[in-house]
């Protein structure tokens, strides 16, 4: 079986609640499923979750390259200077991402956010779209910083196949088990 989970902010990618945040069991009530990796508590959208040990390492595992879509709402005009470093992969402090696929684009039709992101009149915003093929700890906050524009908001549109399309935070679907070919 495959869960496709929005996840709402503050919810942690775990079953158990801890430090204030709750936990996945207070969204699905199925047994026997675990996610297929994770996103922080102040990161919102795709989670998958499966009962198959092997699918679940397809998803996860960064050597199968499974690409991840972000859409970051960040502080500032994004520019082209900056979509062309996350293109060609940026400098942190672990070394070198692997180059993405980096767009501006107009603000998503997402629910709002509870609670809603800090407002400031003087700053402007913007929202980026970012595909990755690899899975570092708060990647995108990181690769976002770096290029000068930090990230406000956090939604993960899409892993592989699988979109948040249709799902409300804190709705899952359960899907057929799908097949993976080494492509995917």
């Amino acid at each position: 079986m495959l869960v496709l989970f929005n996840k709402p902010y503050g919810v942690l990618s775990q079953f158990t609640p801890e430090a204030g945040h709750p936990g996945l069991q207070d969204y699905i009530p199925l047994k026997g499923v675990y996610p297929s990796g994770r996103l922080d508590h102040d990161s919102e959208g795709l989670l998958l979750l499966t009962d198959d040990g092997a699918l679940q390492n397809r998803i996860s595992n960064p050597r199968h390259k499974l690409a991840k879509t972000y859409w970051a709402q960040v502080e500032g005009t994004v520019t082209e200077e900056a979509l062309a470093c996350l293109c060609r992969g940026v400098e942190l402090n672990d070394g070198p991402t692997l180059p993405a696929q980096a767009a501006a684009m107009r603000s998503p039709m997402l629910s709002q956010r509870d609670p809603p992101i800090r407002f400031r009149k003087s700053v402007p915003d913007s929202w980026l779209s970012l595909t990755l093929t690899e899975g570092r700890n708060r990647q995108v906050r990181r690769m976002t910083a770096a290029v000068g524009f930090p990230t406000l908001r956090l939604v993960r549109w899409q892993i592989g196949p699988w979109t948040l399309e249709g799902l409300q935070p804190g709705e899952y679907r359960v899907i057929e088990k799908p097949r993976l070919s080494d492509r995917s």
